[in-house]
């Protein structure tokens, strides 16, 4: 008993802002073992604490109450009514509006008081925000990490562990849906999936994007300041998949993303940072990834000349 209730005590306690994505129930089933199978568990921490928000266009009041309901009821959250409650009865904060145009100003508080910070895809919808959030995180020395749960997919680990057996990545082309929604223009709503893996695949370093964009689909090209050719392909007809295709100096590798894991793995990353205050990705990589969004979405509106990223 006595090590089992030490075990306890050591779970980082996490604390949950905003329930207009599925994600507030989906990451609290897997760090908290309700609803869900043992492989898909993640371990080291405790979702304690939650903040639903306000009604938002992602989420009606009668989902963020569904939601809200069995976070409260049957996963064991105690359901705060203002988010800086959570400051010194947390360890850690998931900060889950869709909204990235909010996420500065629901972060800073947890930025300030130190609290290691997860912020869900899109960290923000423009390069301005990107930079004020990574100089508080910087000014505080808080850990601070946002991503798609697809830079962490199995396929696109497994293809960077075959560096011996493919060589270096030479170019790569990724794809995913690009629904629209004007809270989030361009590729921040859903396409920042595809960016994110690319971005997995080609490491920092995009110079300049040209951006194609019809309503169906888009397609945006980056150049890297090494010479390296990145495209990113959204779709928004038709059948929608996640995947990419990377040239590598021995071969090529294709890969459709199964997309069963991809919580559990970016999960796994997030656990770790909240335990060591090491975030897994530096948040200049994180920047250049609003920029490359920003510019592509630029380049759409003039006609898809070239633009180069402002970092």
């Amino acid at each position: 008993m006595r090590t089992l209730i030490h075990k306890v005590m050591e779970l980082i306690r996490v604390g949950i802002v905003g329930f207009d994505t599925s994600h507030a129930v989906e990451f609290t089933r897997r760090i908290n073992h309700v609803d869900i199978p043992e492989e898909q568990w993640v371990e080291g921490a405790q979702v304690v604490m939650g903040y639903p928000g306000a009604p938002s266009s992602f989420a009606s009041e009668e989902v963020i109450s569904q939601r809200t309901q069995l976070l409260r009821d049957k996963y064991g959250v105690q359901i705060v009514n203002a988010p800086d409650e959570m400051i010194g009865k947390v360890d850690a904060i998931l900060l889950e509006f869709q909204e990235g145009g909010s996420h500065l100003e629901n972060a800073r508080p947890f930025l300030e008081a130190g609290l290691p910070t997860f912020i869900d895809k899109p960290f923000t919808c423009g390069v301005r925000d990107a930079k004020r959030l990574a100089k508080l995180a910087e000014s505080q020395g808080t850990p601070l990490f946002s991503s798609s749960s697809l830079r962490y997919a199995v396929e696109v680990q497994q293809l960077k562990s075959r560096t011996e057996e493919v060589g270096a990545v030479l170019g790569a082309d990724a794809y995913s849906p690009a629904s629209f929604h004007p809270r989030n223009p361009g590729l921040f709503n859903y396409g920042i999936h595809g960016v994110e893996t690319l971005y997995s695949l080609m490491g920092p370093g995009c110079e300049s994007v040209w951006c194609v964009s019809e309503d169906r689909w888009e397609t945006t090209m980056g150049r890297w300041r090494d010479c390296r050719i990145g495209t990113m392909r959204g779709t928004r007809q038709g059948a929608h998949s996640y995947g990419f295709t990377a040239f590598c100096e021995k071969g090529v590798v294709q890969s459709v993303i199964d997309t069963r894991y991809i919580y559990r793995e970016l999960l796994k990353q997030i656990m770790n940072m909240f335990q060591t205050r090491k975030p897994p990705l530096t948040v200049e990589e994180t920047v250049e990834i609003i920029a490359f969004i920003e510019a592509s979405m630029e380049s759409a509106n003039k006609g898809s000349i070239k633009v180069k990223l402002s970092t």
